[in-house]
């Protein structure tokens, strides 16, 4: 059985090799609508889960054929938290040599239990998927594991940022119809502004869904960053603008924006006319701007003239 996979290339975090931990079937908290993986019933629990020893075996083994990765991910076929032995696989990684930054994806759903968020405060990056602050938004996207309440689970993000000391991601996924409306944004904004993550990504589906429902644009995902002010938002998109359905925006629009949230390089390639990139270059010469790098990710953002 194979444990680990990859490496795969990530926009976000670099070079990247991936273990599985759920490598049998899919085990995860929720059934989401919009989840590659195809659906499933939720358990709390992963079927067979594999032996530290072999894991941690496979990735010394990996580390040695792939010395330039940047990242060693922690998945599943479903939701890691679930994993039994997590702490114990965390403390045998960090004796490997060689070992790039480590890095877990979760659905946030088990960072309410206070032994998930010390077993992930020892992990160098973490990201949690927050795609609702409103219940019901929650049970109609997510669609969780009965009495699993989105209110706890903001509230277990935030007491987890007061723990952690390294990189903390946050990933909003934007369902057409559901979880694109102003006000689940407006919710999602005071939800965000508690938990203080160093980047939060904002994307739509880019794979084949589990069931029936459409991503929005990514002038769609534009308008929609623009609710969350003040926030790092960096716009995840596979495809990329073309002709009318590039945005541009003049130094004054750029400077406006620039006031209420950084823009990503990613958005200034995917999102924005040649011409509006110019100007965010001039402005960089100029030292209107600057730049800041979260993990893998460049921002533009506003210089305080104070």
């Amino acid at each position: 059985m194979r444990y680990t996979f990859g490496p795969i290339r990530s926009r976000r975090f670099g070079l990247s090799l991936g273990i599985d931990l759920s490598p049998e079937r899919k085990s995860c908290t929720f059934d989401c609508l919009y989840c590659e993986l195809g659906g499933a019933k939720p358990t709390r629990s992963i079927e067979n889960p594999p032996p530290v020893e072999a894991i941690v075996s496979q990735v010394e083994g990996e580390l040695a054929r792939f010395p330039q990765l940047d990242t060693l991910t922690i998945t599943a076929n479903g939701e890691p938290t679930l994993y039994p032995h997590l702490d114990t696989l965390i403390t045998e990684l960090r004796t490997l040599q060689g070992l790039p930054q480590l890095l877990i994806l979760s659905n946030s759903s088990t960072i309410t239990d206070p032994s998930i968020r010390e077993s992930l405060a020892r992990l160098d990056m973490v990201k949690l998927s927050l795609d609702c602050a409103t219940q019901r938004c929650f049970k109609r996207l997510d669609r969780p594991l009965k009495g699993m309440e989105i209110g706890k689970i903001i509230d277990g993000i935030a007491a987890f940022r007061e723990l952690f000391k390294g990189l903390l991601f946050v990933e909003i996924l934007v369902v057409q119809g559901i979880n694109d409306r102003e006000e689940e944004f407006r919710a999602l904004r005071e939800a965000l502004e508690r938990i203080g993550a160093d980047r939060i990504d904002l994307g739509t589906i880019d794979r084949p869904p589990a069931y029936r429902v459409h991503p929005v644009t990514p002038q769609r995902l534009f308008q929609l960053s623009n609710l969350l002010e003040g926030l790092p938002v960096s716009i995840v998109t596979r495809s990329k603008g073309e002709g009318e359905y590039r945005i541009h925006l003049n130094r004054e629009e750029l400077l406006h924006l620039l006031d209420r949230r950084p823009l990503s390089q990613w958005d200034i390639e995917t999102l924005f006319t040649s011409e509006t990139a110019q100007e965010i270059s001039r402005l960089l010469e100029e030292g209107e701007i600057g730049e800041r790098r979260v993990g893998t990710t460049l921002f533009f953002e506003r210089v305080s003239k104070s």
